[in-house]
């Protein structure tokens, strides 16, 4: 049965202007090296510097691999939600967002699934650098949960997340913000500091 096998992943750790920095590249060729025994046949990634320098990074461990960008993954808010559906700890994040701009990040997010959700003709492997937004909309939606439950799906910088898509089967989520590949040192970068153990 043909998979399409999305290996969903965060930018390295950026700067406070979003260029990508040691620690960044480190965790990318990390992640590189972990995916290097799969048959990955993109390594597609957001417009952002950070997502871009991370691409290159990690396709010098894929040299089959095609690298390029997709717009569709570029850092937003796919669904504000509406007050009833937001959390206590959320309460504030989204004064100032309008409807324009809400109608816009949501356009954004469904073109995200468009593209990257179709079913396959044959085995793909696919490997999508983006954000921790539209990686959390994408696991969203494989899980078919209402469109706020995207809020609190946070994911660390260069985190593996798999979701694969089957004909005729739901989404399935092989594994989320998965950090295995990282050693103790690089594994909290991405996270607020409230949540480190």
């Amino acid at each position: 049965m043909p998979t399409r096998h999305l290996y969903l992943t965060r930018h390295g750790a950026s700067d406070p202007f979003g260029n990508l920095t040691d620690t960044g590249r480190r965790q990318s060729a990390l992640l590189g090296e972990r995916l290097a025994h799969l048959p990955i046949d993109t390594v597609w990634h957001s417009p952002l510097p950070r997502a871009t320098a991370s691409a290159h990074e990690l396709a010098r461990h894929l040299p089959t691999a095609s690298v390029a960008e997709a717009p569709e993954l570029i850092d937003h808010v796919p669904y504000v939600p509406r007050p009833a559906e937001t959390p206590p700890s959320w309460t504030g994040f989204f004064d100032g967002y309008d409807a324009t701009e809400a109608a816009h990040g949501h356009r954004l997010a469904d073109a995200l699934v468009a593209r990257f959700t179709q079913l396959p003709d044959t085995d793909t492997h696919e490997v999508l650098i983006t954000h921790a937004y539209p990686i959390a909309w994408l696991v969203r939606h494989a899980l078919e949960a209402p469109p706020y439950r995207w809020l609190g799906l946070n994911s660390a910088n260069t985190a593996l997340t798999i979701i694969e898509y089957r004909p005729g089967l739901p989404p399935t989520l092989v594994m989320f913000n998965d950090l295995s590949h990282l050693p103790p040192d690089l594994r909290w970068t991405g996270f607020p500091t409230s949540t480190r153990p």
